[in-house]
């Protein structure tokens, strides 16, 4: 990497010169840079070289290794499918499959690859990393995340493909202003996209402040998109398909109560992989949106078809008390087009939840009657 280092240092000292700006002076701007890394060379390296504003840009190949970023406004950029980043070393035997069970979560003192992530970026609890961006590139083989993000402010994961992760492909916690889009996330152990609050306490429910989840195509994995303990989010026009269940949004006792978010115009079809049970969730299988535990969610305008199981959380779009008694309150279904799902298009298991609505579906069954 000393030929990035050195090009990167002769770059801004030329451009110093160029406007006059003698080395004694302060520099009207700061002057962005890109880093250059070939195959065989430290993506680390480069990152650690960067400066705010800069872009490490991955040129095609193999790269083995774990990736941290804590620089703000950092840009690690490949060049498609064919930047591939996977573990230094597998690991012996094979990672388990941890189903809906959230991992124990990687001690601030671990690296990222000791945590098993692919791309870490990561904050401190006083202060969250602002602007990072992760695009064009692939990750894959890792034992938990492909891309993980905490205490992340304004972080963009875009057009990555997160493939065969044991856990989560791309995932963020105690993260705000998101942007997850246009992303691949394909045979993930979990979910191909997760976002908390947190994973190693109970909490309330975590305010990220407008994050979207936009345009990405979520396959094959346990779960397309869970979005755990958190409020004010929209989960928009992804295509999920070929999971045990699309999108589940999960809350529980905890206060704030998870909510007050948006699913809207996704592509539902055909969730119909089998999962087993663990410890937190039954078998799972043919379940299109969930919400459970969970307040004030709109789900609008979803087109919702071919999810059929025998799960009790089986159908197209389901309410289901969550398994720690919270209930689901509040909530909108309205302008879904529901077809071919089973038990029913539309499944409402609550008993005690308040004010619930259901009105302008397109579909033929529901559980109970009426809801159509």
């Amino acid at each position: 990497m000393k030929r990035c280092h050195f090009a990167y240092a002769a770059t801004a000292v030329a451009a110093l010169v160029g406007t006059g700006i003698g080395l004694g002076a302060t520099p009207a701007a700061a002057v962005h840079q890109t880093l250059v890394v070939h195959q065989g060379e430290s993506i680390q390296k480069a990152v650690n070289s960067a400066q705010p504003g800069d872009t490490v840009l991955v040129l095609p190949g193999v790269y083995k290794e774990s990736v941290t970023i804590s620089t703000p406004r950092i840009t690690l950029r490949g060049t498609g499918a064919v930047t591939v980043i996977e573990p230094a070393a597998k690991a012996a035997g094979k990672a388990p499959n941890t189903g809906s069970k959230a991992p124990k979560a990687t001690k601030a003192t671990k690296s990222c690859a000791e945590g098993g992530n692919g791309i870490c970026v990561i904050g401190t609890k006083t202060k969250n990393v602002k602007g990072v961006t992760v695009a064009d590139l692939k990750v894959t083989g890792f034992a938990r995340a492909g891309v993980f993000g905490m205490a992340t402010d304004s972080m963009t994961v875009r057009d990555v493909q997160a493939v065969k992760n044991a856990v989560w492909g791309i995932a963020q916690e105690r993260s705000v202003h998101g942007r997850i889009v246009g992303n691949y996330a394909e045979g993930n152990g979990d979910a191909g996209v997760f976002l908390a609050n947190t994973i190693t306490e109970e909490a309330g429910a975590l305010d990220t402040e407008r994050t979207v989840i936009d345009r990405n195509r979520l396959e094959n994995n346990r779960i397309g998109v869970t979005v755990r303990r958190l409020r004010n989010l929209v989960v928009a026009e992804n295509y999920i398909a070929g999971n045990c269940a699309g999108v589940f949004v999960v809350g529980d006792e905890n206060k704030p109560k998870a909510g007050d978010l948006e699913v809207a115009f996704n592509d539902v079809t055909e969730n119909n992989k089998s999962c087993p049970k663990t410890d937190r969730l039954p078998a799972i299988q043919g379940s299109g949106i969930v919400l459970t535990g969970t307040e004030k969610t709109v789900v609008d305008g979803n087109r919702v078809t071919g999810n059929s199981g025998n799960s009790p959380l089986s159908g197209g779009i389901v309410l289901f008390k969550s398994f720690v008694g919270a209930t689901n309150d509040q909530n909108r279904i309205s302008g879904n087009a529901l077809a071919g799902n089973a038990p029913a298009d539309l499944v409402d298991t609550e008993t005690k939840g308040i004010g619930n609505t259901f009105d302008h579906n397109a579909c033929r069954a529901s559980k109970p009657s009426g809801l159509c």
